[in-house]
């Protein structure tokens, strides 16, 4: 099957089973798990912080950064539309504790203006702000400019307040800006980074930045069940992906743009190819807005062999990654001419 609905779908590579079944091992929780320290070595270099922590997945890193930056009652400031407010389950209100202010942040802009009238010291009836957070490349697949990125720090810095990335596909964001990773969370006191999201790990995230920081996430980690024994099978998989991996996100770029410009072609699509920033192709087709149409195109699609997920609010995205080449586009092009103008 082609699977287009996400980058998370992945399978690892055949050098990742290997490195997978002969990496060396310990007892993470002691800390003496060789290749998983070696990983997190590897990633807080990367990013450029002091240090970094492997956690199971994206959600629980940001997850954990609220809960090891913020006081239980406080405020997090974040865009209505970023990760952290629309998939992570309310996460924030159980396990940190904390309420979510969100702005509309067109492309994951968030507005200086909404954003400075948002921000409070607390009263008696009024919760501080304890954290603002950023998203890059927004998971609507658009990146957010370092000018954009330097504009929230400075603000955050006048309230004396930490900015946290969710930045689950920095290294998508890094090729699209034409900058390091480390660039882009230069912007943030700590960024959660995904290596199962177009990198091809199974499994796994990081979460980077000072070390007291990360020091006091760990122990946090350890209550949120996160402490793992010998994750280096895991781990191992995690730097293949960083060494291997994100350099050739371009390739996954270049193809989305490809597929957005093929779907620009096809009457009754609606889509700007020009907003296709990284791996993620967004498109209205109206008719789909319907809930039994939806399923059908789906449907449609599974028989030609093609993994699409339904539409939300009538708008498709359809992901590229490592494992849709060229031969997959052409075939996802054809079906898609097949089936949008049947």
């Amino acid at each position: 099957m082609i699977d287009l609905r996400s980058d998370t779908v992945t399978w690892p590579t055949e050098e990742m089973r290997r490195a997978m079944a002969q990496a060396e091992v310990g007892d993470d929780v002691y800390g003496d798990d060789p290749t998983v320290n070696k990983l997190e070595e590897m990633g807080a270099e990367l990013v450029g912080k002091e240090a970094a922590l492997f956690v199971p997945s994206g959600t629980f890193g940001n997850q954990l950064a609220l809960f090891t930056w913020c006081g239980r009652g406080t405020e997090v400031i974040l865009g209505e539309e970023c990760h952290i407010v629309q998939h992570e389950a309310g996460a924030a209100a159980i396990i940190a504790g904390v309420q979510t202010r969100a702005i509309p942040a067109p492309d994951g802009v968030l507005p200086l203006e909404a954003l400075r009238s948002r921000l409070r010291k607390g009263d008696l009836h009024a919760p501080a702000t304890s954290l603002i957070c950023l998203e890059n490349a927004h998971s609507l697949g658009r990146v957010v400019s370092m000018a954009d990125m330097d504009a929230v720090r400075r603000i955050a810095g006048e309230w004396d307040l930490p900015v946290h990335l969710d930045g689950a596909r920095i290294f998508n964001a890094a090729a699209a800006l034409g900058v390091e990773a480390r660039e882009i969370a230069a912007r943030a006191d700590s960024v959660m980074f995904c290596l199962s999201k177009g990198l091809c790990a199974p499994v796994g995230s990081l979460l980077a930045g000072p070390k007291e920081f990360v020091d006091a996430a760990r122990l946090k980690r350890k209550i949120m069940g996160g402490a793992l024994r010998q994750a280096g099978i895991l781990a191992a998989a995690g730097i293949v992906a960083l060494t291997c991996q994100t350099a050739r996100l371009a390739e996954d770029h270049l193809r989305a743009k490809e597929l957005a410009r093929g779907l620009a072609g096809i009457p009754g699509i609606e889509i700007r190819p020009e907003e296709t920033d990284i791996n993620m192709v967004f498109f209205a087709f109206p008719p789909a807005r319907n809930a039994d149409t939806a399923a059908r195109i789906a449907g449609i699609f599974r028989d030609r062999g093609i993994l699409i997920n339904t539409p939300e609010e009538g708008i498709f995205r359809f992901v590229t990654h490592y494992w849709i080449g060229d031969r997959e586009l052409e075939t996802v092009l054809r079906a898609c001419r097949e089936v949008f103008q049947a």
